[in-house]
């Protein structure tokens, strides 16, 4: 009796190998340094208790969270990473009868959330490698919700204080949310403009932030919205599906890092000047890149597809291929150690010698 052929694997946004753990990981955004030994500590003493389903409402956290914000409790609601929030906005939030806006060229996440809540979507094209911020704002008046990254994945590209301006007057105006994916804030400058500067105005404007990145508890899955108590109080009634969404750890993790200033302190100079001296190196070999705020770098490279396997497969590195996001002719590798950082560079040059 024969079998059924087996179905295909889903396609997912992470590169998924096996024995991925292994392997040197430079396409995820993961932080080479860890998490800081408070939130290690914190996690760690929650590890008896975990008979004990976790706060639904995520009290300690959120109340910590306002307090690091400077605005009050209801300006915050804690989900199970960027993901589930990305999701839950799309649920919940604006007109449900319109579709979403986004733009091409970033994180997919936002389209298949609003084709799976089945509000549809549209897209406004990049002007280059750049978010037309007049096309989009032009645009979001004529639907329900609308999705931005800043600073944008996969360029590392951060909006100037002009444009996330006009994009937040618009949303204000037109009354249409706007949902800012903040999720690698942290590693820019600290003058580069954010939602939170904006949030007095009273447009209906989200900023997502991850404890993912920056303050590596990938693993744990934390995130939150920053946003106005309207806003956030729909936010937090769809969240109630999954009360339990956010684990003791990560909940108890997330608390003791925000405490710990030296600690992102350090990984915000040491990204900072890794991503110098990579792009100094770069420019060494005379490899295009775009300019990046973040903790990761788009590098040109000749048949994309092919080198991400290649470098998986023949040199067990992982990078990924950002014409998978709209942007053909780069890979996107975060900021790991120096050593890895020029591993993937030469592994790259003998593909490219030997295609």
């Amino acid at each position: 009796m024969s079998r059924a052929p087996a179905p295909a694997p889903a396609k997912t946004f992470n590169a998924s190998v096996p024995g991925a753990d292994d392997l040197i990981r430079l396409h995820l955004s993961e932080s080479p340094h860890g998490a800081s030994e408070a939130a290690l500590r914190a996690a760690e003493r929650e590890l008896g208790r975990v008979n004990v389903y976790p706060d639904p409402e995520r009290h300690e956290l959120v109340h910590a969270l306002a307090e690091h914000w400077n605005v009050t409790p209801d300006h915050i609601a804690v989900a199970n990473g960027s993901d589930e929030l990305v999701l839950a906005t799309a649920l919940a939030l604006g007109d449900p009868t319109r579709p979403g806006l986004v733009t091409d060229g970033t994180f997919p996440g936002y389209r298949a959330c609003l084709e799976l809540t089945r509000r549809g979507c549209t897209a406004v094209a990049l002007d280059g490698t750049a978010v037309d911020t007049d096309a989009f704002a032009a645009r979001l008046p004529g639907h329900g919700i609308g999705y931005l990254c800043n600073p944008h994945n996969p360029s590392g590209a951060a909006l100037t204080r002009e444009e996330l301006t006009a994009l937040v007057d618009a949303c204000g105006r037109g009354g249409v949310p706007l949902v800012c994916d903040e999720a690698y804030m942290e590693f820019a400058a600290p003058d580069t403009p954010q939602v939170r500067d904006l949030l007095d105005g009273g447009a209906p404007v989200v900023a997502l932030r991850t404890f993912s990145k920056a303050y590596g508890l990938a693993a744990l899955r934390v995130g939150y919205a920053v946003g106005p108590p309207a806003l956030i109080a729909e936010l937090r009634r769809a969240l109630r599906a999954l009360p339990f969404s956010v684990n003791r750890l990560a909940q108890a993790a997330a608390v003791s890092t925000l405490g710990d200033r030296d600690f992102l302190a350090g990984v915000r100079r040491s990204t900072d000047e890794r991503r110098r001296w990579f792009t100094g190196e770069l420019d060494r070999r005379g490899r295009g890149h775009l300019p990046s705020v973040t903790n990761f770098v788009a590098v040109e490279a000749r048949d994309c597809a092919l080198a991400q396997d290649r470098l998986a497969a023949d040199f067990g590195i992982l990078v990924r291929n950002a014409g998978l996001f709209g942007f053909p002719g780069y890979l996107r590798t975060s900021l790991g150690t120096q050593e890895n950082l020029v591993r993937f560079l030469d592994a790259l040059e003998k593909i490219e010698e030997n295609p």
